[in-house]
């Protein structure tokens, strides 16, 4: 997977087709024309100026919607060799980066990707954000309204930009896509601002792995939109949207072979976008931010299997266990172990139970006598990350359906969201 933040791409125009300086003499009669006998060139299929039913509806979707699509540019200072600053030498770099965003609504909040406004190292925003839309002639600066780098989201606000030039572009549902629908990709590849592509919706539920860890959280593995729209660096950000031009995505990833083994990122047909639905819902939370992080919502637990990495001991789920282990232990084949279970938390209140007993093996440690959830709302479970896929598109009030393993005894425990749930800093 690419990340499709552009930094610093050059990019190489080529000249195809007609050789510059070929010429037709005046009395030389081309290959291929009536006076060779041969039959005239055929008719086009349309009338001059016709146009597919398709392309109209291109044509209608970019010229109504592209000027809600905002060109955001960042700065950061980085130094190249802090030791030799130390000593008075050394240099500072200013890296530059280009992403793509749109307006969501007549207060000029921009929706766009974690990516695109994080600074240095993917910790926090850049120092310096500036934005431009159509019919804009400058960049104006902007400010971060909230950031939520686990689902690789952000919501930025350019106060001094001109009213008129705030254009919403009107937000879709994506849980009614269909593979096969069309997707009209809008952003900034490569730098080249206010660029349209054209494609489909490949799937609609592809499992890859998109945030980054924040202050205080770690990346989660959503479900993406896939699709063939040329997606290229510069794109992350931009809208997705649908024939009726409503958003439907954002766009993020690009899976790139190519890239993978020559550093530079390009479109393969296979491109992501986070859907829709899932900002929709993020949208209220990061409003009220302040600038500051929002996470995705937790039950208040902590896993109880544990092995030893050169970071520490790092939660894992069943599955990294031997079968004799696990059977000897009295454990299912895969799921995430229950280590504890904060008091009033919902999953306290759900009746999740947290091991009593630790027992140490070889290379790490297991919690045993309490809960092992194997699936969350239907689907499997063997890690922290696979129950906050479960739980990223939640709101307050909404439930989880568990899966829970006591014992011999399998039972499914309805899990209900409050406010806590959505500042949860531990463990899930």
């Amino acid at each position: 997977m690419r990340l499709m933040k552009g930094k610093g791409v050059g990019v190489l125009l080529v000249l195809v087709g007609l050789g510059l300086g070929a010429t037709l003499l005046r009395d030389q009669v081309p290959l291929g024309s009536a006076q060779q006998g041969t039959a005239p060139a055929a008719a086009p299929l349309n009338e001059p100026g016709a146009r597919l039913q398709n392309e109209q509806n291109t044509i209608d979707v970019v010229g109504r919607f592209e000027p809600g699509l905002v060109f955001i540019s960042t700065e950061e200072v980085v130094p190249q060799d802090p030791f030799a600053m130390m000593f008075g030498g050394g240099q500072e770099e200013v890296q530059r980066g280009v992403g793509s965003g749109f307006f969501v609504n007549d207060a000029g909040d921009i929706l766009t990707n974690y990516h695109v406004v994080a600074g240095e190292g993917s910790d926090g925003a850049a120092a310096k954000i500036t934005v431009r839309v159509m019919g804009q002639e400058g960049s104006v600066p902007a400010q971060v309204v909230g950031l939520a780098p686990q689902y690789d989201l952000a919501l930025i606000r350019a106060p001094g930009l001109k009213k008129n030039l705030i254009r919403p572009i009107p937000l879709g549902s994506s849980a009614s896509l269909k593979v096969g629908q069309k997707a009209i990709a809008m952003g900034a590849p490569f730098g080249l601002d206010f660029s349209v592509t054209e494609g489909i919706v490949s799937s609609t539920a592809r499992q890859i792995p998109i945030g980054f860890g924040g202050a205080n959280g770690q990346g989660i593995t959503q479900k993406a939109i896939q699709t063939d729209a040329a997606i290229n660096p510069g794109n992350s950000g931009g809208p997705l949207l649908d024939s009726g031009g409503r958003v439907i995505g954002i766009n993020t990833q690009i899976y790139s072979p190519a890239g993978q083994g020559g550093g530079v990122g390009q479109s393969a047909g296979v491109g992501f976008a986070i859907p829709i639905d899932t900002a929709r819902n993020l949208l209220p939370r990061l409003q009220a931010a302040q600038g500051g992080e929002v996470n995705a919502p937790g039950i208040g637990i902590r896993g109880g299997l544990a092995v030893q990495s050169r970071q520490g001991l790092l939660p894992v789920g069943l599955s990294v266990l031997s079968s004799a282990g696990k059977r000897q232990l009295g454990l299912p084949d895969q799921g995430l172990v229950v280590g504890q279970v904060e008091p009033g938390s919902p999953a306290a209140r759900a009746g999740l139970r947290a091991g009593t007993r630790q027992q140490e093996f070889r290379g790490g440690v297991i919690l045993l006598g309490g809960d092992v959830i194997t699936r969350a709302d239907g689907e499997p479970v063997d890690a922290l990350e696979d129950l906050q896929a479960a739980l990223i598109d939640k709101k307050e009030g909404d439930t989880v359906t568990l899966t829970v393993v006591r014992g011999e005894a399998t039972r499914e425990v309805k899990v209900t969201l409050d406010a806590s749930s959505f500042t949860v800093r531990t463990g899930q």
